[in-house]
């Protein structure tokens, strides 16, 4: 696995071209809330560091960027409601094909909408907490920019990504080979392992304000205005 040493920034995930196979584009939706259920691990998030945000009035108000198929914004909003406390959600995606397939399964909690933080900001709209998941790895020169729109838009902002490894790239590998034809789940996510960053890498480039965290399995936490949990 010596080839992790270094982080890949050349290649891009199959389902980040605007002319990929639709079929199996939302396969891949289809198939990343069980894979976010398993690895990304916004249960213990939820209840460690949102739930002892959220009070009964007024409805406290998260976004989700980045938010692909919907399933981590739907979850969140759920737990809420079993919780019995208010939780509005904004769900943000500016590719107009995730919006269309998160669109199909709505929450009366989770607003969607096609669009970046560019427009959030240009209208003055602000949030109590922003978050993303597996957004960060796809950034490299937008990172200084999709970190202060974040910050800009909230004052508590929580990014979950994948932390590089040679065990989880082994571990994702045998996991998701089954599905290696019946979607860009196994050749994507490799990739995204490769192009994750490791928590010193990504300390070395957020600026002041920003705390990484490590958490299990094979997480990074990027934070700000979070404290520590």
């Amino acid at each position: 696995m010596s080839a992790l040493r270094e982080r890949e920034t050349e290649a891009r995930e199959r389902m980040d071209d605007p002319t990929c196979d639709l079929e199996l584009l939302e396969s891949t939706y289809r198939q990343f809330r069980v894979v976010n259920r398993a690895v990304a691990g916004w249960r213990r998030v939820y209840v460690r560091r949102i739930r002892p945000l959220l009070g009964f009035e007024p409805p406290f108000r998260l976004l989700d960027i980045g938010s692909g198929g919907g399933d981590v914004a739907r979850a969140l909003a759920r737990w809420a409601r079993g919780d019995g406390v208010r939780l509005e959600i904004t769900a943000i995606d500016p590719d107009p094909r995730a919006h269309s397939f998160a669109s199909r399964t709505p929450d009366p909690d989770v607003e969607l909408r096609a669009e970046s933080t560019g427009g959030l900001l240009a209208r003055g709209e602000r949030f109590d907490l922003a978050i993303s998941n597996h957004v960060l790895h796809h950034l490299d020169e937008a990172l200084p920019t999709f970190l202060a729109d974040s910050a800009a838009l909230a004052p508590r902002v929580l990014h979950n990504d994948i932390r590089r490894s040679g065990t989880a790239l082994a571990l994702y590998t045998v996991a998701t080979r089954p599905l290696a034809r019946r979607s860009f789940l196994y050749d994507d996510g490799r990739l995204s392992i490769r192009r994750s960053y490791t928590a010193d890498e990504l300390r070395a480039l957020v600026p002041d304000g920003w705390r990484v965290e490590t958490a299990a399995p094979f997480r990074l936490l990027l934070t700000r205005g979070m404290g520590r949990r």
